[in-house]
């Protein structure tokens, strides 16, 4: 049993140091740069241009003698390694990387992120502003640099400059360079942390995510939909228009998906009736259709617009919405007394009567009764200063 144990635990040990990162190294783009340097002398080699989305790199650095050659490239080496990570478990891996052959000659170096700065240390040999300085001379030399642990190495970093000064007092040395980066997966499309904050910061800018209390939802909804959609290139090279039409497009998306849409009509069903409320009703009204228009309104949305167009005499779409409401639902009430209110102040007391009588006998809600909401409404009418002279005689019907 102790045993089992033992094994299962240096299994777990194995994987989880060795997980494999998403990425490749990109040979294509490898630098191999080989120089001869006089003696005493200082110079400066640049790596290629790195990838979009470069994360980390390894370098190696060998020293040769005349008539040298290398045992094998870097690239060839890195084939047998899958991910960054195996190259840090330790000492072997740097070993491993070590080049196997050099020569007597050695070097001391240093490794710069500006032209500026590699020019400095080519003219007065200062190393102050190295991101990496090697001030002990060797022979060969292999180094993993990494954006979380480096300097050197950042985010947006397309290049490096190596600094070179030779040990030799007499003779000239031949020096290898290799460099080979390592392109993150994600990364590599060009979505940095910069490029995602600004799509991010152009969506909080539009009319919808102004409505929310908490739109990073739905923003980042929309940035990881145009990231899957685009490189932050082909994003970039689309016109104005066509931008704006993804931003649409996405958002009406992850409106839906992220289950934002409840949250925003709800907030905007509560201020309309808080409008309602308060006497507010051109705001009141201009809720309640934007609810409707996005099809998110309920029967009572509909009872409360209905409501609105009545306190401020629009009768006729009082009849036409309340109308509408009956058809999401023809057992909510308040449509129903409503429509009787519409029609008896748009001159058609036949149809209100008829809604009237049918309905006398039930609740419109849990704790008031049809005739109450009527005397309660007809109050509200006449502080609005509305009046009618059917509205006694309804009274007197329901009696």
């Amino acid at each position: 049993m102790k045993k089992t144990i033992f094994v299962l635990f240096i299994s777990i040990f194995y994987q989880s140091g060795f997980a494999q990162k998403t990425g490749y190294w990109d040979k294509e783009r490898a630098t191999y740069k080989e120089v001869v340097v006089s003696a005493r002398d200082r110079i400066i080699l640049e790596t290629d241009d790195f990838p979009a989305g470069t994360t980390e790199l390894i370098y190696r650095i060998t020293l040769l003698d005349d008539n040298q050659q290398m045992a094998g490239s870097l690239v060839s080496i890195l084939k047998a390694i899958p991910d960054p990570t195996g190259i840090s478990q330790g000492s072997a891996g740097a070993v491993f990387l070590m080049s196997k052959i050099s020569g007597d000659d050695k070097c001391k170096y240093a490794v710069f992120s500006t032209n500026e700065l590699a020019k400095n240390y080519s003219s007065k040999g200062e190393t102050a502003e190295a991101c990496l300085a090697q001030t002990t001379a060797v022979s060969k030399d292999a180094k993993r640099l990494s954006i979380d642990k480096s300097s050197c190495i950042k985010s947006g970093t397309t290049k490096l400059y190596f600094g070179f000064e030779s040990s030799n007092w007499i003779m000239k040395q031949k020096i290898i360079l290799e460099v080979v980066p390592w392109v993150d997966a994600k990364l590599s499309r060009g979505w940095t942390l910069g490029n995602r904050k600004n799509i991010i910061s152009q969506c909080k800018t539009s009319a919808l995510a102004r409505k929310m209390a908490n739109s990073d939802d739905f923003c980042v909804c929309i940035g990881e939909k145009i990231q899957k959609q685009y490189t932050f290139q082909e994003f970039q090279k689309l016109l104005p228009m066509e931008q704006t039409k993804a931003y649409k497009d996405f958002g009406a998306s992850c409106f839906e998906e992220t289950g934002i849409a409840n949250t925003v009509f709800n907030d905007l069903r509560t201020k309309a009736s808080a409008d309602l409320a308060k006497g507010n009703y051109s705001l009141a009204i201009k809720s309640y259709n934007e609810i409707i228009n996005q099809q998110k309104a309920t029967a009572l949305d509909y009872a409360n617009l209905g409501y609105g167009y009545l306190i401020t005499k629009q009768y006729g779409k009082a009849v036409n919405i309340l109308k509408e409401g009956e058809k999401r639902d023809n057992t909510e009430l308040l449509v129903k007394l409503n429509l009787a209110h519409a029609y008896l102040l748009n001159g058609e007391y036949s149809k209100a009567k008829t809604i009237y009588k049918e309905y006398q006998n039930q609740n419109v809600t849990d704790s008031i009764s049809w005739t109450q909401k009527i005397k309660d409404d007809y109050q509200a009418f006449a502080k609005a200063g509305i009046q009618n002279e059917d509205f006694d005689k309804v009274l007197k019907l329901l009696k």
